[in-house]
C-alpha cells in the first residue's frame, strides 16, 4: 500500500494534467467529458482516503508531508476556482440536451401522426 505522501504525490502529479485539460477544451467551449469528471473524483477520493486513514501530523514534522499537503490544497483551490465554469459548461450541455430531446420527440410525434393519415 502507497504511504499517504506516495498517494498525495501521485494526486498532485494527476490533477493538474486534469485541470489543464479541461482549460484547453474550455477554450475552444468543449464540456469537460464525464470520463474526465470520473477521473479527477478518483484522485480526490483517494487522496481524502489516504488522508483520512491516519491522524496528520503538527506542520513541520514531516517536511515532504507538509510540501504534498501544500500543493493539493492548491490543486483543490484551483479546482474550486474552475467549479462555476464547468458548471455553466453542464447547465449549457444540459440545455442543448434538451433542446435535441425535444426535437426528436417533435419529428417522432410527427411520423406517428404521418402515419394515421396514410
Amino acid at each position: 500500500m502507497p504511504s499517504r505522501v506516495q498517494t498525495l504525490r501521485d494526486a498532485n502529479r494527476r490533477i493538474p494534467d486534469w485541470l489543464d485539460c479541461v482549460i484547453a477544451r474550455h477554450e475552444q467551449a468543449a464540456v469537460v467529458t464525464p470520463d474526465q469528471m470520473a477521473g479527477l473524483l478518483a484522485e480526490l477520493l483517494k487522496a481524502g482516503e489516504g488522508l483520512r486513514a491516519e491522524p496528520t501530523p503538527e506542520q513541520g514534522v514531516d517536511p515532504e508531508l507538509d510540501d504534498e499537503l501544500e500543493k493539493y490544497r492548491r490543486n483543490v483551490e484551483r479546482l474550486q476556482r474552475m467549479l462555476p465554469a464547468i458548471h455553466n459548461q453542464l447547465l449549457t450541455e444540459r440545455a442543448r440536451l434538451e433542446s435535441q430531446r425535444a426535437r426528436v420527440q417533435a419529428a417522432a410525434e410527427w411520423a406517428r401522426a404521418s402515419r394515421r393519415t396514410l
